[in-house]
């Protein structure tokens, strides 16, 4: 345990970093399953308002992935994979109907 003031500080604050980077990995694999599982409704059901369904949750799946990178909460090659993935899955969704 720690026996300063400042330890003490420190200790507090990592905690509390902790949890805020644990908010935002879990964010971000939310919303990636939220694409993968519009893609497989568009797949079942092609049709516009599924197609912009799929296009939205791409959006915010990288616009968090993107703020997470920006917070280095994750690694930037990380996020580039994780963007990947998601966008090569999304393609194929959209074109092989």
């Amino acid at each position: 345990m720690a026996n300063n003031k400042s330890a003490k500080k420190r200790i507090q604050i990592a905690e509390r970093n902790r949890l805020i980077n644990k908010s935002y990995k879990s964010t971000v694999r939310t919303f990636t399953k939220k694409t993968l599982e519009n893609c497989e409704k568009y797949k079942k059901e092609p049709n516009d308002e599924n197609k912009n369904l799929v296009k939205t949750s791409l959006n915010k799946a990288f616009s968090l992935i993107d703020k997470a990178v920006k917070k280095n909460v994750l690694h930037k090659n990380n996020g580039a994979n994780k963007k990947s993935k998601i966008n090569n899955f999304v393609k194929n969704t959209l074109i092989t109907k």
